[in-house]
Formats: structure tokens, sequence, C-alpha cells
């Protein structure tokens, strides 16, 4: 699963063999913003431990379905783009920008 939200981009997967989730970032500050915030549970952050995400850390299912309603009660924006530029920046929000503007042709693939 990718998961971009106004306070960072995670990719989380189930490795084979493993019990808890991994969620990946490639930026260190993400995930320490969503332990603060919404996974106090996740475990200790370590780098340079895989392919093209820097940044590593885990958790059980159960912490993160909680983490991840917490995300969601937490959205009170009209537009996220505008959202993720006031809560990191306006480079990251052009980041989405690009990845919004890749999705479109979802749409005209059908």
């Amino acid at each position: 699963m990718w998961l971009l939200t106004n306070f960072g981009f995670f990719s989380i997967v189930q490795k084979e063999g493993e019990e808890q989730l991994t969620i990946r970032s490639r930026a260190l500050e993400d995930l320490e913003t969503l332990r603060q915030k919404y996974l106090p549970e996740l475990c200790e952050v370590f780098e340079g431990a895989g392919t093209d995400y820097r940044y590593r850390a885990r958790t059980s299912h159960e912490s993160f379905a909680e983490a991840l309603k917490k995300i969601a009660l937490d959205i009170h924006y009209s537009n996220f783009k505008n959202s993720v530029a006031k809560e990191q920046g306006h480079g990251r929000a052009g980041i989405y920008g690009q990845v919004w503007k890749t999705l479109w042709r979802i749409d005209e693939e059908e």
C-alpha cells in the first residue's frame, strides 16, 4: 500500500515470512511524524536496509489499523495539496502534484 498524507509518504508491506508490517519511507522525518502523531508503537527506525526506501520500521497490523483510524479522524481540510503545502512545504506539495498528474492517466485508460 502506498499512503500519501499531509505529513508524509509511506509504502506499507508485509514481507514474506514476517508477521509484522514494514513501513518504508524515503524521509526519516515522515516516519518520526507518523510515530509521534499516530503510531507510538512503531519500532525504532532502521536506515539503509533495503532497496529504494532508505528508512524502515515495523509494527503490527492492529497498531497500524488504529493509526489509520486516527489519521482518518484527523482529516479537516478541503484541499489535500494545499494541506501538504501547509504541513510540509511547497516542495513536497509539488512532488505530490506530479503524482496526482500521473494518476490522472488512470481515467484515460478506461
